[in-house]
Order: C-alpha cells, then structure tokens, then sequence
C-alpha cells in the first residue's frame, strides 16, 4: 500500500490539486540549502542509510580474526501535522472560493525550515553535521556598516581560493539581512545587484542561517540524500476535519568542510 494513502482521504480531486499547488508553491519560497549543494534521489520510502565508506574495526573474535562493521548515516523522517476543514475543502467543488489553506502553508514553512536547519546548522538527533557548524575557516565578523559587507564576501572568497576552492560562490543571507541588502543602495546603485553581479553568482535567503555565509558552488562538496521526497499524505478525519501531513526523509553530508566561509555578526559569535 502507497504510506501516503491519498485515496482514503476525503479529499476531492479539486481540492487536492489546490493543496498541491499551495505547499509546492511555499516550499519553492523557503526552500534554500537545495539550491546550494548536490541533491541524491529520491530513493523512496525504502532507503534507509547512505554508503560513508568507512569500516569501524571491532575487536579481534579470534586470533588471526579481522572483524570491521560499515559504517552507514541513517535517513531521517520528518512528518508534520496539517489539519483541514472538509466542508471548507468541498466548497471547491460547489465552485466557492478558495478554501482556507493556511496550516499547508504553516506545514511547509517549518518542514523547509528542518531541512535547512539540517544542511546549515546540523540536526544532532539524526546525525547530521551542517555546513556552517563544521567550515574549518574561522568566522568573520559582519560590518556593522552594511554597505562595507562586499569587501567583506571578497576576503571571503579570497580565503575559499586560497584554500583551493573553486568558484561559482553563492552568498548566503539569513533573512533580516537579505532584507537590509535588498533594500539599500550604495551611492545610488543597488547594493543587493552590485553583489549579485560583480561577485557572487547568487544570492540565497535563507531562513536557518544567523548571519551569512560565502559557499562554493562547484559541487562534490555538500549531498543531500533524499528517500521519499516533500510529500502530502493522509492520516485521518472526523466528520468535520481531515488530518494530513507533510513528510519527507533525507540526511545530509558534509564532504569538504573548507567549501564555506561564516560571516557572524561579532567574534564571538
């Protein structure tokens, strides 16, 4: 049986159209780290781990015994609870307005967020290390001018070149900051295009991130291995309420921690 059960929910096909189209519009919106490294899959409901490579030797059994157990990284499974009103779902058939979609959009804005979480800050609990937590560059520190931060992405990548990591760079903004950048001007010339055109090739809002960071984007640095990918399924309704979810499963790796440089708003951050 499909995990996801779609067809046992009280949905009609309209509605479902509607509800697709909603959270695939706001994960588009908040979705940050995908932009940014190698994507693997979707494998399915089935992958359960990633291949590290690596082999844990265990103590000799016997003498002349060698004994050594793979390493894997488990996938991690993140659900979350979206509940709808049916009478407010049917009035699409009766040609009625648009039904109240809000808990999709809540749904999806913090599904991105673990993900993101996940690639850029860690997830501990499911054993992923970020991008951020582990760049073996020390930190610097944002201007306390604004204006000054494109001096500041240059030395950035000035460190990633020097330690021989390539370019296209991508400069990662949390999302007060992408707001300031995108809302000054620097004599007269927006500040948000003079760093989007004369050096980085992007510019990323992203809400997991405190701060910013420059990120290579030449690949075979960052994965994301995925299972079953974002996904609306079905739990279960009363006679007034429906109770989907929206779910996926991934891990993430860090291959080559040199391929980013932090940028906190002071040293000791």
């Amino acid at each position: 049986m499909d995990l996801l059960k779609r067809k046992l929910a009280p949905i009609l096909p309209e509605a479902w159209k509607l509800i697709d189209e909603e959270a695939t519009r706001q994960l588009k919106l908040h979705l940050a780290g995908r932009k940014l490294v190698d994507f693997e899959g979707p494998f399915g409901w089935k992958y359960a781990a990633v291949n590290t490579g690596h082999l844990a030797i265990l103590p000799d059994p016997a003498p002349g015994v060698g004994l050594g157990i793979r390493e894997v990284q488990p996938i991690v499974e993140v659900r979350i609870p979206i509940k709808l009103s049916i009478m407010n779902l049917d009035n699409v058939a009766r040609g009625g307005e648009d039904p109240d979609l809000d808990p999709v959009v809540e749904a999806a804005e913090k599904i991105a967020l673990v993900e993101d979480t996940a690639i850029f800050n860690g997830l501990p609990s499911g054993q992923i290390r970020g991008i951020l937590e582990t760049s073996t560059h020390a930190p610097m520190v944002l201007p306390a001018d604004i204006r000054e931060l494109p001096r500041t992405i240059l030395e950035a990548k000035d460190i990633l070149r020097k330690n021989g990591v390539n370019g296209p760079y991508a400069l990662v903004l949390g999302t007060d900051l992408y707001d300031k950048v995108f809302g000054l001007a620097d004599d007269g010339y927006p500040l948000a295009k003079r760093i989007g055109t004369q050096i980085v090739d992007k510019i990323i809002r992203a809400g997991a991130v405190d701060g910013a960071a420059v990120i290579s984007l030449r690949g075979g640095d960052y994965e994301l291995y995925v299972g079953q990918d974002l996904s609306i399924g079905y739990a279960y309704h009363s006679r007034e309420e429906v109770e989907l979810y929206i779910t996926e499963s991934f891990t993430f790796r860090v291959l080559e921690p040199s391929a980013a440089v932090r940028i906190v708003r002071s040293a000791g951050a």
